[in-house]
């Protein structure tokens, strides 16, 4: 381990599967740890809000025993960042009930260490008071008040957190962590350079992403030294280039020369790629800059109920109209139900075909589609206002009499019955800031306990 570092990830998010056959072939290359990413703010903020998994329970209970049984056999460390999706306290005991079934199915015996990334309101509050708090590009400055509002936050951890915890056990299962963090971790604590460190977890947490073809439901094996990296995938059907590779930079990223991480960032300027054989790239000059000490916050808010309805619409001209008819039926949704304050709900209409996906950010304005998707979307603040909103909402498009209409019988054209689906609690991030600290460690606490087959 002295000369180089060799870490298997096997997946894009704990949960979304991998083949075993290039599972198998990661693990003849010998790893000296297997590291995870389990979680992401991609689902949105009804997970974190609701503390439940967007990952199914079977198909990560899959991932893990094939996991766990492999670094029982090769005594190795295996590291898990944000557990259960959001990496709240709930997700990561979620996910340790799942490890001890394995560990107990399997006669499977290891220290674990749990990492909370839970974050108290008053904490916040303080940050707040002192300063310490700035938005995310595009989030508003954080009040007080909706930090109350919240019903969970959490913070991401960086490496250092992880780093301490592989003192104590064997597998490392931590809340909400930087993407790159559970991937850099052991090699920063072991001397390697720290920005070839992260940029090397920046590449492993979408596994084979960076491969062409990508996918993010196979292994990326990656080998840290002392003044590069080599990454390649263990599926033989599936390359690493140079092209392939440096564009993983531009993932999620503004700036794909700069990678914006807890205390600093990597600079890629003088990045080097290179093809050592045909599926294997090196990487070099990989540059981490200290910077001030900042650690993102996310925290989630019930803003309401939802309820939708789902359909089609072909009449080439109910089409050429419907930016009117939608305002017409919102008018008359306010006109049938004045009694009920405006505020209390919100009508949204999802036009694909037209702006569904990008909305008021669209920059085709002419409608060139035949047919038009329709989701019309309530938000209210009970789940029965937001049914009686939507129940009249669709009524009223599926017999809306527009100008030039030929037919009298309905508009819409349903999928599904019944017709207006209920889904439940909505949630809105409530944190998406900033928050200076000065120790890395100190907002986040570890647990260590025995799992074994008979506990």
């Amino acid at each position: 381990m002295n000369n180089e570092l060799r870490v298997l990830s096997p997946t894009g998010i704990l949960g979304y599967g991998f083949p075993k056959k290039s599972f198998e072939k990661g693990m003849e290359l010998e790893p000296d740890f297997i590291a995870v990413d389990a979680g992401s703010t991609d689902a949105g903020p009804y997970y974190l809000g609701e503390g439940i998994s967007f990952t199914d329970k079977k198909a990560v209970k899959r991932d893990l025993t094939i996991i766990l049984k492999a670094i029982d056999e090769k005594n190795i460390p295996f590291i898990i960042g944000s557990a259960g999706g959001a990496g709240a306290k709930p997700h990561v005991n979620w996910c340790e009930d799942i490890i001890r079934e394995v560990a107990k199915e399997n006669n499977l015996n290891f220290k674990m260490a749990n990492i909370f990334a839970d974050i108290s309101k008053d904490w916040v509050e303080e940050k707040i008071d002192n300063d310490y708090i700035k938005p995310m590009t595009g989030a508003p400055p954080l009040s007080k008040e909706e930090v109350k509002n919240s019903n969970r936050i959490v913070a991401q951890m960086g490496t250092e957190p992880i780093e301490n915890a592989l003192d104590e056990a064997d597998v490392i299962l931590a809340g909400r962590a930087n993407d790159p963090a559970v991937f850099a971790a052991m090699g920063i604590k072991n001397g390697f350079p720290k920005g070839l460190s992260i940029h090397l977890g920046k590449i492993l947490e979408c596994a084979a992403i960076a491969a062409d073809p990508g996918s993010g439901k196979d292994c990326m094996f990656g080998i840290l030294k002392n003044d590069c990296f080599e990454i390649k995938p263990t599926n033989p059907d599936r390359k690493c280039t140079t092209l392939s590779v440096a564009a993983e930079a531009l993932y999620e990223k503004t700036n794909p020369l700069r990678l914006y991480e807890p205390g600093g960032e990597v600079n890629l300027e003088k990045c080097k790629y290179e093809n050592i054989d045909e599926r294997t790239v090196r990487v070099s000059g990989s540059k981490f800059e200290p910077k001030e000490l900042y650690i993102k916050l996310e925290g989630a808010k019930k803003v309401g109920y939802r309820t939708i309805s789902i359909a089609g619409i072909r009449d080439p001209i109910m089409i050429n109209q419907i930016d009117d008819i939608t305002e017409h039926i919102v008018s008359e949704i306010r006109d049938n139900f004045e009694d009920i304050p405006e505020e209390s709900y919100k009508t949204k209409f999802r036009l694909y075909g037209k702006n569904g996906v990008m909305g008021e950010l669209e920059p085709q304005s002419e409608i060139t589609s035949h047919e038009l998707g329709v989701i019309i979307e309530i938000v209210a603040d009970t789940q029965k206002l937001a049914n009686t909103i939507c129940s009249f909402a669709r009524s009223t498009m599926l017999h809306y009499g527009y100008p030039g209409r030929m037919a009298t019988a309905g508009n819409l054209a349903f999928p599904y019955s019944p017709s207006d689906i209920k889904t439940g609690k909505v949630y809105e991030f409530s944190l998406y800031h900033l928050a200076k600290i000065e120790d890395p460690c100190k907002p986040f606490s570890i647990e260590v306990k025995s799992i074994g087959g008979g506990s």
